[in-house]
């Protein structure tokens, strides 16, 4: 998913599709969902504890990457973004962004662990698949339920390796405890802590001719208000407690205006499970809990940061997370990354996630 920084307007729309495993590995450079992380550089990965949720402090299952090198600046030549999620259903307390996380990597074209040229769209030869419990070039050994850094391995077989307790009792559990030992062991297989694997597929939104002004109504509301002001004013209670259902009313209607727009905008690809538009502005679910610039904090390196991607509820239905009436869940995640991409090496950098929810009216 290119991101050249100058079309701030632009939006370019994400779809799930069925992919060859081979197609998905970190060499191809792909944006997917689910399964483990195609880790880009591979050294100095996030681990844990960095990994974990900061409400429950479980570890984080891996949710999606999106490739996106920003053009014309050699050090993001090469550039993904990660996001990791909790998956546990009590930790999505209305609106809490803390269950989840999100970090950037990037390269510049020459560096230790790709080649200078394009990858090969074609298929490669039929030789071994590489190992996905260990990362080729740096040898960094990965966690075989999760795909994340594991330094503790199977104290019986030392064979694999681990990114804390909690994965290897889940491992052996599933299926470890039949297998220690054997050669089965040895062969890494998809672990039900992974979220299902599909490649994210892009192509740009088709530009709606129609343009809605924003705040008319708002401001016509307000100077009606303030024509039917009497100057016999009422007592305070009566005055205070008219104030918070004229409020109240207000608020309703610009929450519903707010999703009644996303969903006009949404219909014409219902399937969209991302929207990307480096510099744009996300598409709010509510008028409800939207940031303001004081409360995205600025990148480590000071500069400011700004909207480039938002993940949509609709990839809820492709997670298969429900169960007995609980899910994880959201309206829809903003993810905000350094303006300017700074460089931090080969150190995989926190970014900033927004998570904003439905309110309990709201449904689509």
């Amino acid at each position: 998913m290119a991101s050249s920084g100058s079309a701030a307007a632009e939006v370019v729309l994400g779809f799930l599709e069925e992919a060859e495993p081979w197609q998905l590995q970190s060499s191809q450079f792909p944006s997917k969902v689910g399964g483990r992380p195609a880790w880009l550089s591979q050294r100095d990965l996030p681990s844990l504890p960095g990994l974990e949720c900061d409400i429950c402090r479980l570890p984080l299952a891996f949710l999606l990457q999106v490739y996106a090198p920003v053009s014309g600046q050699d050090r993001s030549f090469h550039r993904t973004l990660f996001v990791f999620c909790c998956k546990t259903p009590d930790c999505y307390t209305h609106n809490n962004s803390r269950c989840m996380k999100v970090f950037r990597s990037q390269l510049p074209r020459k560096n230790e662990f790709y080649s200078y040229n394009p990858p090969s769209e074609d298929e490669p030869p039929s030789d071994p698949e590489p190992d996905p419990s260990v990362l080729p070039v740096s040898g960094v050994k990965l966690c075989w339920v999760c795909g994340c850094p594991g330094s503790k391995a199977c104290s019986r077989c030392h064979t694999v390796t681990y990114c804390g307790k909690h994965h290897q009792a889940l491992h052996w559990k599933h299926t470890h405890k039949r297998e220690c030992g054997s050669q089965a062991s040895s062969t890494v297989t998809a672990s039900p802590f992974l979220f299902p694997e599909s490649e994210l597929v892009t192509e740009p939104e088709e530009e709606d001719e129609e343009v809605e002004e924003e705040g008319g109504a708002t401001e016509d509301k307000r100077e009606e208000e303030s024509a039917q002001r009497s100057p016999d004013c009422p007592s305070l209670s009566e005055a205070l407690a008219e104030t918070d259902l004229e409020e109240m009313a207000m608020h309703e209607t610009e929450d519903n205006k707010v999703f009644q727009r996303f969903k006009k905008r949404i219909a014409p690809e219902p399937h969209q499970v991302l929207r990307y538009s480096r510099g744009g502005s996300p598409l709010w679910v509510s008028s409800q809990h939207v940031p303001s610039d004081h409360d995205i904090p600025p990148c480590t390196c000071g500069s400011k940061r700004t909207f480039e991607f938002q993940v949509m509820p609709q990839l809820l239905n492709s997670l298969c997370v429900d169960s007995t009436g609980t899910s994880i869940d959201w309206g829809t995640l903003a993810i905000y990354t350094c303006a300017v991409s700074c460089n931090h090496d080969n150190h995989y950098c926190p970014e900033f996630i927004w998570k904003q929810d439905f309110t309990s009216e709201q449904h689509i």
